[in-house]
């Protein structure tokens, strides 16, 4: 699969979507990441780091899109999206609420 060009969208493609393909490819190597990318993103300027976090949003859209072609690996790829945006983002950008009750 080509995550640069999944995570680039039609923008440029940033160092750091680098740092995230080796967790994309093998979700063992995740947990060893998680620091350096998150120290990654935050020297990025606000404009790389729109992008970035839309990069994850990308991710996280083509998992669900394609959930019933390979569950697994899709779930791997939604879960590194997800966990990284809450960690370098604080929340999640697609994060549903649940309606209030009137």
């Amino acid at each position: 699969m080509d995550y640069d060009s999944l995570m680039t969208g039609n923008g440029e493609a940033l160092e750091i979507y680098q740092m995230l393909i080796p967790c994309l490819e093998n979700i063992d190597e995740f947990p060893l990441l998680i620091e350096p990318i998150y120290l990654k993103a935050m020297e990025l300027n606000e404009t790389d780091a729109d992008h970035f976090r839309f990069g994850l949003v990308r991710l996280q859209v083509y998992a669900d899109i394609h959930r019933y072609v390979n569950s697994d690996e899709m779930q791997k790829m939604k879960y590194v999206a997800q966990i990284l945006e809450k960690v370098v983002f604080g929340n999640l950008m697609l994060e549903t609420q649940p309606f209030a009750s009137e």
